[in-house]
């Protein structure tokens, strides 16, 4: 009898070039498993949260906290924006330990925040916008989440254009 299972397993397995044994499958960096999982690789690739679209730098955040022009907030989020000459948009998250405990949580309202950015195609052209997190914030779930940080893009838009 063998000693192994009669199936094997899909498993991909990456090594550095250097610690590949010769006969090792050679697997591409974007591999999947399955096809579903392809096409919404395919599918998100394009809407994707690029550089140029953050506040990479400390020293844009703190332009950004030195002088808002803007300033919207709710029980849960602080957001602050102050104009800039570029073209499009630029986001940037401060999601503090201290308000949000899990790593879990803050990757959640991360992506959900970065996601109604990206949608909310109302929003002024020309901002750097910092969200800062409150406490509690990660104890609502995806949909109150979504609703409130549209209703803060909401305001924030409202302000701008008020001053303009």
């Amino acid at each position: 009898m063998a000693s192994g299972p009669a199936w094997r397993p899909r498993v991909g397995v990456w090594f550095l070039k250097d610690d590949a044994p010769r006969d090792a499958p050679s697997f591409q960096r974007n591999f999947c498993f399955s096809t579903t999982q392809c096409e919404k690789r395919m599918m998100l690739a394009g809407s994707g949260f690029s550089k140029k679209s953050r506040l990479l730098k400390a020293t844009e955040f703190k332009a950004v906290f030195a002088t808002a022009q803007f300033k919207v907030s709710c029980r849960y989020f602080l957001v602050l924006a102050i104009g800039n000459d570029l073209l499009s948009p630029r986001l940037g998250l401060v999601i503090a330990k201290k308000h949000v405990a899990t790593a879990v949580q803050r990757n959640r309202i991360k992506r959900q925040i970065r996601d109604s950015f990206r949608h909310s195609s109302d929003l002024a052209a020309s901002v750097d916008v910092i969200v800062l997190t409150r406490k509690n914030a990660d104890k609502l779930n995806n949909q109150q989440l979504s609703d409130k940080i549209a209703i803060l893009w909401q305001d924030l838009n409202s302000k701008i254009k008020q001053q303009h």
